[in-house]
């Protein structure tokens, strides 16, 4: 099962990658999935395709780097022409929740200022109703208890990831709540709760983000679209 879900996910990296044109800033996400996109256009540099690339984290930047894939820092762009990234999970309105492989804020920045977000997914990810991954919220370190009671006036519950015996601290030296709101039916009322706590960096809602899902499904790929991508 997994090799297949592997499988999947390369799938997915090849269909997407095809939407990259020369001279163009591409962001490079964080994670399993990512990870098939980021070889992709290493292999495409080394046949003459030239970008500038937006890693979204420390472990994506040093791919980039041995695959000889040119870095550019996020600062110094105003724009980036497209993304490619992974997903936790997906519905088929195009709501995510990111933020399993622990580069949520870097991720979200980076696709606020895409122009394009495509996200590479295999078919676990796919789901009626967000909610049975947790959901990641990255906060800052001194404020993680106050963060924890607000989850709870919210309803939800949530824990400190571990790794593996002291926190997780993210590149930006924040730490991760994995939080738990059950079944999330209404991913944008519930962004916009978390968006006005205090404390809290980012949090892997990603809602009116993405342009397209690209989903491995068997030996072939599904894509699913937003209803205002002009991708």
């Amino acid at each position: 099962m997994k090799e297949h879900l592997e499988m999947e996910k390369q799938l997915a990296a090849k269909e997407a990658v095809k939407f990259i044109k020369d001279n163009q800033i591409v962001g490079l996400g964080t994670g399993s999935t990512a990870y098939y996109a980021i070889v992709e256009i290493g292999i495409l540099i080394s046949s003459g395709l030239k970008i500038k690339a937006v890693p979204t984290s420390t472990k994506t930047s040093n791919l980039a780097k041995s695959l000889n894939i040119p870095l550019i820092d996020i600062n110094e762009v105003t724009s980036i022409d497209i993304t490619i990234d992974g997903t936790d999970e997906f519905t088929s309105d195009l709501d995510l929740i990111k933020g399993g492989g622990g580069a949520l804020y870097q991720e979200k920045i980076v696709a606020l200022k895409s122009k394009k977000l495509i996200i590479i997914a295999d078919s676990s990810k796919k789901v009626d109703i967000l909610g049975k991954f947790k959901l990641p919220i990255e906060v800052e370190i001194n404020s993680f208890d106050y963060v924890l009671n607000q989850i709870i006036a919210i309803n939800g519950e949530g824990e400190i990831r571990m790794a593996p015996s002291s926190p997780y601290k993210t590149d930006q030296g924040n730490y991760i709540i994995d939080a738990d709101f059950g079944l999330i039916n209404n991913p944008a009322q519930l962004s916009n709760k978390l968006s006005q706590i205090e404390g809290i960096i980012g949090h892997g809602l990603f809602i009116n983000l993405a342009d397209r899902v690209i989903m491995g499904y068997n030996d072939s790929t599904i894509t699913y679209f937003h209803k205002s991508s002009l991708l």
